[in-house]
Formats: structure tokens, sequence, C-alpha cells
């Protein structure tokens, strides 16, 4: 499959014995940018996904065509892996099993199925997951809606930060007994929770976010961290630069004056302006 390559980059992520930080994506250039970099891992972050199409916080407004459409577009502009956060799976059970097919054609390498109530319930300020029986169906879903075997999919709890410790121990025991490829934890606050969490499952973990004292390689690595977020510095870092440019603009910079922009060279790269120069050549008879 013409996918599976990335797949299986991936699967074998999981199956060593290193921990990697992926690069934050969110559209055709940042990944270009990442793969270029050497990044082993795209992430494509639920946040990220709604600030780059909608311009919306954090609070599910997303669609999944929305969301498959811009996995579809990074899917053609790089062959970088890319693990996608598929929030709660976009409704219930067959809702999940459907997010994961429309994923898969969309080249995602791998994809996360979280157990929180999505979106926020009317009158609850604060996060709710949904019971341990309907996160084991949304689990069953989506393993159910693959077609691809080296699709990786993870169970993802924020139980941790929400309801206690013990109940994410349970909840990830029980995705990782329907089959689950790796488990994915937010809100894990200290070392003794990754720990206790790692003695009692055995799946690849991934960490969400993490305190610094919990930000050792090394140390991740030995507790079967395999990979481990750092944020989506990269979309905030453009808003800043967008903002700052479009402001001195406003403000009478002269275009020659302005800082920051990208040099003509790392334009280039990231538009594969050689490679699109040689195809101009071969297929229109356009002189190079």
């Amino acid at each position: 499959m013409a996918f599976r390559k990335r797949r299986e980059a991936l699967r074998a992520i999981l199956a060593g014995n290193t921990c990697v930080h992926p690069g934050s994506v969110y559209d055709a250039t940042s990944i270009r940018i990442a793969e270029d970099l050497g990044f082993p891992l795209g992430m494509f972050g639920g946040s990220v996904a709604s600030l780059a199409v909608l311009g919306d916080p954090d609070i599910t407004l997303i669609t999944l065509t929305e969301l498959c459409e811009q996995m579809r577009r990074m899917s053609r502009a790089a062959e970088l892996p890319v693990l996608v956060d598929a929030d709660h799976g976009y409704g219930n059970a067959l809702n999940v099993r459907r997010t994961v097919q429309e994923l898969e054609t969309a080249g995602a390498a791998g994809l996360t199925i979280e157990d929180t109530l999505l979106p926020q319930a009317f009158g609850q300020a604060k996060t709710q997951l949904i019971s341990l029986e309907e996160g084991v169906g949304k689990m069953k879903g989506a393993l159910d809606g693959r077609g691809d075997s080296s699709l990786v999919i993870m169970g993802r709890t924020g139980a941790a930060s929400v309801t206690s410790l013990d109940d994410a121990i349970t909840r990830a025991k029980a995705y990782e007994a329907v089959g689950v490829d790796a488990l994915f934890f937010t809100g894990i606050k200290a070392r003794s929770e990754l720990e206790a969490i790692s003695a009692a499952t055995k799946l690849p973990i991934v960490l969400g976010g993490a305190p610094e004292e919990m930000s050792d390689p090394a140390w991740l690595a030995g507790q079967r961290v395999r990979i481990a977020l750092q944020g989506h510095a990269p979309f905030a870092a453009a808003t800043q630069a967008v903002y700052d440019t479009l402001r001195a603009l406003r403000e009478g910079t002269a275009p020659k004056n302005l800082k920051g922009l990208a040099s003509s060279e790392l334009t280039a790269r990231a538009t594969r302006d050689v490679a699109m120069k040689a195809r101009t050549s071969d297929f229109l008879g356009l002189k190079k």
C-alpha cells in the first residue's frame, strides 16, 4: 500500500529502545520542514488542526472531513510518517470506526483515540471521561475499522489528571487487552506515576506532555516511553512571525526592511523548487 512504509517507520519507533520527540506539523510547509530537519515522526495535534483549519481554539469544532483533508494535504507534500490526534473519534464507537477508515486513506501513519467526553457536556466545566465500557467499545471500533494492518492505533487516556492514577492504569490495561498498538497518556505529573504505569502495562508508551523532571530521554526510554511530545511551538512561532510582519507593514516598514523572513533558499527547499523545475522541463518542455 502507498503509505505502508510510513506506518512501518512508526512501528519501528514503537518497537525500538529509545524515546523520540516528534515534530509538530499542521500543513504542507511545516511537514516538509520537519522532514528536511530530520525528525523521525510528525505529530498532527487536535489543537493545531483547529487553529490551522478554523482559527478556533481546541474545543472540538473541527470536523472529521476537515481533519482528514488537512492530513491528506500533508501526505501529498512529504513522506514523513505522521501520528494524528483523532480526539474522541468524532462520535461513538461506530463513528470511531469511520474515523480510522478516513484517516487511513488520508495517509496517517497512526492515530490516537481518547476516552475524554467530547464535545464538552452542558453545564460541566471540568473535563469528564466516558465510561470504561464505552472506551473499550471505541477501541474495538477503531481496530475493526483498520484496513491496513500496519496502521498504528493508540488508546489514549487523560484519567491520571481527571480521575486517578489507578483509573488511568485500569483503562490502559483494558485498551491493551483489546489489542491497540500503544498507549498514549496525558496528565502524568511525576516520575512515580509513569513508573507505576510502566510496571502495570506492556505496550509502548507515548506521553502527551510531562513536567521538566521527566524530560530525560534515557530515563523515559527505560520506562518504555517511545514517543514524547514537546507541545506545538512551531504554530505559535508562525503566528507571532505573521503578526510581527503584518504589524511592521501596517506601521509603514518597507518590505525590503522587514526582518525574520525566510530566505529564498529556504523557500525553495520548502516548495521543492528543484524537483518542480525538473518536472516542468520533462513534462512541459520548458527550460530549467
